[in-house]
């Protein structure tokens, strides 16, 4: 089955005035989506844009699946636009997906800004099992927070000025969470599997909590991504095994893995 494909657009509604949920749905049976994978999307006209933009897969649904974006800069100025109805071109879903934690071991996600839009659909999958850590830079760029009221065990905030949650970053957050269980955690826990996406300040302070206390757990990257299949060596990060395409050997890498 192949990964291109075309989709009608089915929504493309706000959730605020910076981001949109673009709903698309495949003219043609196509391979479905797991949590962290990604899509290239064409927009605008055949050649302007000539480049199509990655976006994480935000959720699936009975149509199709969902993108969560930030309107940022003239292609999704442009993606904004974009009409239901429309068809498009599409590529995907790319890249590799978010591992299911052991037997036994209790999820931490960990989501920075619009890094929301790589987990939401793991939240969903683990069903109620997982503790969801969300930080941003204030109370407007926290988003879909009663969805995730209803998808983690536990809801933890942070805002960089304070306005929503705790001041200071989720990382700080997931660091107290670790020092100083509950009661109700240390029963239940036989260990922490963690998933982070976000900036790479918070991805690299989340992997060095980890490290530091022994834990597993991976890491969703975002680069800047011309193809999406690895032919142009656009996206390569530096790991302990080499340098690594992003689109191809990820976006999901184990922590441990990445050398910040």
């Amino acid at each position: 089955m192949s990964r291109y494909f075309r989709a009608e657009i089915k929504e493309n509604r706000p959730v605020d005035k910076s981001y949109n949920i673009l709903g698309l749905k495949p003219l043609k049976p196509s391979r479905e989506p797991e949590p962290g994978q990604f899509y290239m999307i064409g927009i605008g006209g055949e050649y302007d844009p000539l480049l199509k933009r990655p976006f994480s897969v935000f959720r699936k649904n009975s149509d199709g699946f969902q993108i969560l974006y930030r309107i940022k800069g003239r292609g999704t100025l442009l993606m904004r636009d974009m009409k239901e109805g429309v068809v498009i071109d599409v590529l995907g879903p790319l890249g590799n997906s978010y591992p299911l934690p052991d037997k036994g071991q209790i999820p931490l996600i960990v989501a920075g800004g619009i890094g929301i839009a790589s987990v939401f659909s793991l939240a969903e999958k683990l069903s109620g099992e997982s503790y969801m850590f969300y930080g941003a830079r204030n109370r407007d760029e926290l988003l879909m927070l009663n969805e995730l009221k209803g998808l983690a065990e536990e809801l933890f905030i942070s805002t960089d000025d304070g306005s929503s949650g705790r001041k200071g970053t989720i990382a700080d957050v997931l660091n107290d969470f670790l020092t100083h269980p509950s009661p109700v955690t240390q029963a239940k826990a036989c260990g922490y599997s963690i998933y982070a996406c976000g900036p790479k300040p918070m991805l690299e302070a989340v992997s060095r909590i980890a490290i530091d206390k022994g834990l597993n757990g991976y890491v969703s990257l975002e680069e800047n991504m011309a193809c999406g299949v690895g032919a142009c060596l656009g996206c390569v990060v530096k790991t302990r095994e080499g340098y690594k395409r992003v689109c191809k050997e990820g976006p999901v890498f184990p922590i441990e893995e990445i050398v910040w």
